[in-house]
């Protein structure tokens, strides 16, 4: 590997002129505007081309045909892992939903065990997120109610049982817990948590921002929306400087012309989820789901009934599609899948110290490329992985 190499004409979130990266044998080790001495033989020209950190996913729940909530042992999560790393993505949080105890003591034990073999690149585990069970019966949506639990700490301990430390996004309904007894206890284990599938009124949302929750579970869905007399949930997140909030950015569980009213209104909080099912990178058609089936058509998931429950649009596909929908710049979408999941978990946003493999060169909001270690220019075209909106050609 050639020990000093150079991007040129780069550009970056946040930067109001194109940029130049100094790469020392395979990493990003300064960024600037005058770094290319004059003799610098291996530069390659980015042509205004966006380079950015890989995607982070806060909530998917599963891939591939291999659903998170019902992990029987920790293999499959190297295969998803290395498709997540192919698509783009840098991180992600497996998402359990709602399901009898037994079983998510059995797929966390699954995620804890999991050990990546580093044979091959693949999307790192960030921790679990819980989506459940403690959540309003009124807003359960596609999560089965007869598995739902009353919120009290008891009960958290118990779902939580020894693989606490795994758990690092807990959603619940913070309506269910009128004394306010269980947000202290998971801010103080580490746990980041997340209101959803909530009737909250605006009082009681803003008692559990008080209490230490940050996030919101897919704003808009499985909660009461925007009323001008009754804010509610969602006014309370988006009014509320401390609060990240979540979207499915696929345009059916949120139009199109709503998540432009999120963005303006909660900016650089705001972060995309993709909120992915299973049959993610399987295509359209019937699945299993617990003990029900869902149909994917067109990259949305529905339970028999008709009940919304997910997707299988790539996260990174979102972003071509927010920019297409006008609800905001091409910079500000690729924040929203990049740089501000990464905010709302505390993880680094910086490029220095990065390996070029770590890193995507974006030549459209519809096409981005995972760039490769070694980069002679006449390589580096023709060897990246190269993605495309919903499809992510591997």
């Amino acid at each position: 590997m050639r020990a000093m190499q150079w991007l040129d004409r780069v550009r970056l979130v946040g930067s109001d002129r194109p940029q130049q990266v100094q790469l020392t044998n395979g990493k990003v080790t300064a960024i600037g505007t005058d770094l290319i001495p004059a003799d610098g033989a291996e530069v390659l020209d980015f042509k205004g081309d966006y380079l950015s950190l890989g995607g982070v996913d806060l909530q998917i729940n599963g891939a591939l045909g291999i659903p998170f909530p019902w992990l029987k042992t920790a293999e499959p999560l190297q295969k998803i892992s290395r498709y997540l790393w192919q698509q783009g993505i840098d991180a992600y949080a497996p998402t359990l939903v709602t399901a009898p105890l037994g079983e998510i003591h059995t797929a966390l034990r699954a995620i804890h065990e999991y050990t990546p073999n580093k044979e091959e690149p693949e999307a790192e585990i960030v921790g679990v997120h819980l989506e459940g069970p403690f959540l309003n019966p009124q807003k359960c949506g596609a999560h089965p109610p007869a598995h739902l639990q009353p919120l009290t700490l008891e009960r958290v301990k118990a779902a939580l049982g020894e693989f606490r430390n795994s758990v690092k996004i807990l959603t619940l309904a913070p309506e269910l817990d009128p004394k306010g007894d269980v947000l202290p206890s998971l801010r103080q284990w580490g746990i980041t948590v997340s209101v959803g599938h909530s009737m909250a009124t605006l009082e009681e949302a803003q008692a559990a921002f008080a209490a230490g929750a940050t996030m919101v579970t897919h704003a808009f869905n499985a909660m009461p929306p925007l009323h001008h007399r009754e804010p509610g949930l969602l006014a309370a997140a988006l009014t509320d400087g401390r609060v990240w909030c979540g979207v499915i950015g696929d345009g059916v569980h949120v139009h199109p012309q709503m998540l432009k009213l999120l963005w303006q209104c909660a900016g650089d909080r705001l972060f995309l989820v993709s909120d992915a099912l299973a049959p993610l990178g399987l295509g359209d058609g019937i699945y299993p789901w617990d003990q029900r089936h869902i149909e994917v058509k067109n990259g949305t998931a529905r339970l028999e009934d008709g009940t919304l429950c997910g997707t299988t649009v790539p996260l990174l596909a979102m972003v071509g599609r927010l920019v297409d929908w006008g609800v905001c710049d091409f910079e500000a979408a690729l924040a929203l899948a990049t740089l501000n999941p990464r905010r709302a978990m505390g993880l680094t946003t910086e490029l220095v110290g990065q390996p070029l493999s770590h890193l995507l060169r974006w030549r459209s909001p519809h096409h981005y490329e995972r760039l490769i270690n070694d980069l002679p220019a006449t390589l580096l075209d023709h060897d990246c992985k190269n993605h495309q909106e919903d499809i992510g050609n591997v």
